[in-house]
């Protein structure tokens, strides 16, 4: 029997003063959910000043019903310390989870939302936002 290949998923990190951005490549689905979960509590646990959170979801190319849950369970986290949490740069899979699950509002639209969505509506490619 042949394994199947683990979903492609890689996370990256930037911090500064009182801000982290995490950016986010592949897939978030339980294969690679608990990897998001993970990197957010050693980041949220290292940095006692940090204020806002940015996941970068620019290269996001898939989020099931677990990697939704680990979202919203990242939003608690957040929320529990005073932190803004932001997803920068949804792709439109992403908006549509958001939406018809009735969770968009727990995500503020950002200011490099805004701009990936008239990149979209004008046919352009989406702007990386770091």
């Amino acid at each position: 029997m042949t394994a199947l290949p683990r979903p492609s998923f890689t996370l990256t990190a930037e911090a500064g003063p009182g801000t982290a951005h995490l950016h986010l490549v592949g897939e978030l689905d339980y294969e690679t959910s608990d990897e998001l979960l993970q990197h957010t509590d050693r980041c949220l646990a290292g940095q006692p000043d940090l204020t806002d959170l940015h996941l970068d979801c620019t290269e996001l190319r898939f989020c099931d019903s677990m990697g939704l849950s680990t979202l919203l369970t990242i939003h608690r986290k957040t929320t529990a310390r005073h932190i803004r949490l932001h997803l920068d740069n949804p792709p439109p899979f992403l908006e549509r989870v958001l939406n018809t699950t009735g969770v968009r509002q727990l995500f503020p639209q950002t200011y490099a939302s805004r701009r990936t969505e008239q990149a979209l509506a004008d046919g352009r490619t989406p702007p990386h936002t770091l």
